[in-house]
């Protein structure tokens, strides 16, 4: 997939940076549930749908948006996998390597996959603290694009090329900022999901959980991370970018990062006071957008209130 072939405007991404990941979805999918209010939905869950192999076939989707408005949507040719050198994860600045270094952030940042209409697709999330242990952060996108709910919502975290070394974390409610839900203001591009337990367990206890800040400014050194599926990636392993953050001077007030991550790498994280040995940082935003015309950059909405609302209402959850 090339994010940056269509005309002059705004990728946005269930797919292109973004939300990756679409096939055939089979009869038994979900069907959809009511929200419970504008801007959550309860999830209902189809038993076994997400096998190893239905996980790896998720190819990239592109989807052009104007700004203020979704656009399009079209699926794009499947890409060869293709291997991605190992890069030292002291790397500063990092456009775009496979994360070594170990520590928390292995375990914490994961895969998020579900049912979008008919097909199947993913996105990134991350293990975030919170008061109910269970909760999930990601992009407004991976949680409803186009006005309609996912379903079939799981995270995966340390996803492993078709592997789940600790689970599959089902939902059980997901979240955006009020105002994605309403018109999916990019702006807004926050999603989130609070999951059900496993074996008597809550998701914190299991992978650990990473600090989040809201309102904390803008031009910080960054790290970035995601599960990118677009060529030259192919969503097998965690990849980041690492830079001075700035901030967005066209369209939104998202910050904005040097980053080469494609399709797939939408909803995955943005740490300040990251610490490559311990891999714990502090989430100010995550994965979403990219112009067409500025290749090679990323931007992540900007956790301010708004962003701080649909938080607590997902760990209150």
């Amino acid at each position: 997939m090339n994010r940056h072939r269509t005309a002059p405007s705004v990728l946005l991404a269930a797919g292109a940076l973004i939300a990756g990941a679409l096939t055939a979805a089979s009869p038994s999918a979900a069907a959809e549930s009511p929200a419970d209010s504008p801007a959550s939905f309860r999830q209902q869950q189809t038993p076994g749908f997400w096998t190893a192999e239905r996980m790896r076939a998720a190819t990239p989707l592109d989807v052009t948006a104007s700004p203020g408005r979704t656009g399009a949507v079209r699926p794009a040719p499947a890409a060869a996998p293709t291997r991605v050198a190992p890069t030292s994860p002291t790397a500063f600045p990092q456009a775009g390597g496979a994360w070594t270094g170990g520590g928390a952030v292995v375990k914490t940042s994961g895969r998020v996959f579900f049912t979008m209409g008919d097909r199947t697709a993913s996105c990134s999330g991350d293990s975030v603290t919170s008061a109910n242990g269970s909760t999930v952060i990601t992009a407004g996108h991976c949680v409803k694009y186009q006005g309609a709910w996912h379903t079939n919502w799981v995270f995966v975290p340390a996803y492993d090329n078709g592997n789940a070394p600790y689970g599959q974390w089902q939902a059980t409610k997901t979240f955006a900022t009020d105002q994605w839900a309403a018109s999916e203001d990019m702006n807004m591009d926050v999603g989130l999901a609070v999951v059900a337990p496993q074996n008597g367990q809550k998701l914190s206890q299991v992978v650990g959980a990473q600090g989040i800040l809201f309102n904390g400014g803008y031009s910080k050194k960054m790290y970035s991370f995601g599960f990118p599926a677009a060529a030259p990636y192919d969503g097998t392993k965690l990849v980041y970018c690492s830079g001075n953050s700035g901030k967005d001077f066209l369209l939104t007030k998202d910050h904005s990062l040097a980053c080469n991550m494609t399709g797939g790498s939408s909803g995955g994280p943005w740490f300040q006071d990251f610490n490559e040995t311990t891999g714990l940082g502090t989430q100010v935003s995550v994965n979403s957008f990219g112009y067409n015309f500025l290749p090679n950059r990323m931007f992540g909405p900007y956790f301010g209130n708004e962003a701080k609302a649909a938080y607590d209402k997902a760990q209150t959850s």
